[in-house]
């Protein structure tokens, strides 16, 4: 049976060493934690954080592991973690699993992960610790990289005539999923706490999976069907918000996303050419003599692509993330969108395992040893946990 480990262990220890410490592991996951010159990285998880929740979250990893196991591997009595492991989960700092006999505990990347899970907790002065950091946490270069989210058309711009993959399509990305849940939006609601923002829902936010039960037990969101699903993405639509769903080919969630509150929009509207940076297999394609210079795209467009000229719409290609949004007000049909020049070679990955395993590879981390120690470390640490138990009875 696992003793007690000493309560003094963390008194002793510099607090401040174990938010460094915290920073150094959340770096080393795929989303990256980059420290800063004046700490605002450690602001950030002092107030998401308290020191035992810290040094707790130290002992966790990307691999699913009963509350047994983490007891062990800290050193600590499991029927004291296990109510840790909880409070944590319900304040969005870790994952939770709730599948088998147990419920299974892992580590969260900050973005996309703790600070999406802390909707609805906000506070003022985290909204604006977090807005100084992010313009350092995302790497525009590393995004473009190895992004997070990939840009999917709204189903309305998407024409018969145009060759569309399962995983390039929103309503066939929900037919893989048998449960569905809308969430708040985080970028609107925090947007709006700081009076700011705009007019768009601020929920629409999908969430897929087992996300569902992550979402619901903590009391976030409403849980729906399919065809309410299908009816929020065209809601989505018709408010001009952009669909980004997870990088991979079986997804999580889908961002229903404006350009004005969404992080990764507003980064990318900052960029020359959004379009060198944004994951999306199509572009728009213009054809003036069917335009009628109306100009209803031009306010629909996220990146500003689009503009009017000699009566006509015209596209700067290099700005446009093939959303689809001007497409879907057309009346005239004189834009449709056309599948970008070498898209065809990027292959999006099956799954988010295989996304992070990519992601943090371009960062320099999650390398094959890395990977299998891990591994081996987790299935040591199981069979000594189950090992005690037995022991014990």
């Amino acid at each position: 049976m696992i003793e007690p480990s000493d309560k003094d262990n963390l008194q002793n220890r510099d607090e401040e060493a174990v938010y460094r410490d915290l920073a150094r592991f959340l770096d080393r996951l795929p989303g990256g934690y980059p420290s800063t010159p004046n700490g605002v990285e450690l602001r950030i998880l002092r107030r998401l954080f308290n020191p035992e929740q810290a040094e707790l979250t130290l002992h966790l990893t990307l691999l699913a592991e009963e509350a047994p196991v983490i007891a062990r591997r800290a050193r600590r009595p499991v029927e004291e973690v296990i109510p840790m492991l909880e409070e944590m989960t319900e304040r969005g700092l870790i994952y939770r699993i709730r599948r088998g006999r147990a419920p299974r505990y892992m580590a969260t990347q900050f973005a996309i992960g703790i600070w999406e899970f802390n909707v609805d907790r906000l506070t003022p002065d985290l909204i604006r610790d977090v807005n100084e950091y992010m313009p350092i946490l995302f790497d525009l270069e590393q995004w473009r990289k190895s992004p997070q989210l990939r840009t999917v058309p709204v189903g309305q711009s998407i024409d018969a005539d145009l060759q569309v993959w399962p995983y390039e399509n929103a309503v066939e990305l929900l037919k893989a999923h048998n449960r569905f849940l809308e969430a708040p939006c985080i970028c609107r609601q925090e947007r709006r706490m700081m009076g700011e923002g705009c007019d768009k829902p601020e929920g629409l936010c999908l969430v897929l999976g087992n996300g569902v039960d992550y979402y619901k037990s903590r009391g976030i969101g409403r849980e729906i069907d399919r065809d309410e699903a299908v009816r929020l993405l065209k809601i989505a639509d018709e408010n001009g918000l952009v669909l980004q769903p997870s990088y991979s080919k079986k997804i999580a969630n889908i961002c229903c996303c404006c350009s004005c509150c969404c992080q990764v929009l507003k980064n990318f509207r900052r960029h020359p050419r959004p379009a060198e940076m944004v994951a999306a297999p199509f572009r728009v394609k213009a054809a003036p003599e069917h335009c009628v210079g109306c100009g209803a795209c031009i306010p629909r467009c996220p990146m500003e692509a689009l503009s009017l000229h000699d009566g006509a719409a015209v596209a700067d290609l290099g700005r446009c993330i093939g959303c689809g949004l001007c497409v879907s007000v057309c009346p005239t049909e004189a834009l449709s969108l056309e599948r970008r020049p070498n898209r065809n070679k990027v292959e999006i990955p099956e799954n988010l395992t295989q996304a992070y395993i990519q992601r943090g590879r371009t960062r320099g981390s999650m390398k094959p040893l890395q990977l299998l120690g891990m591994w081996l470390r987790s299935r040591v640490d199981r069979l000594l946990a189950g090992l005690a138990r037995f022991s014990s009875r």
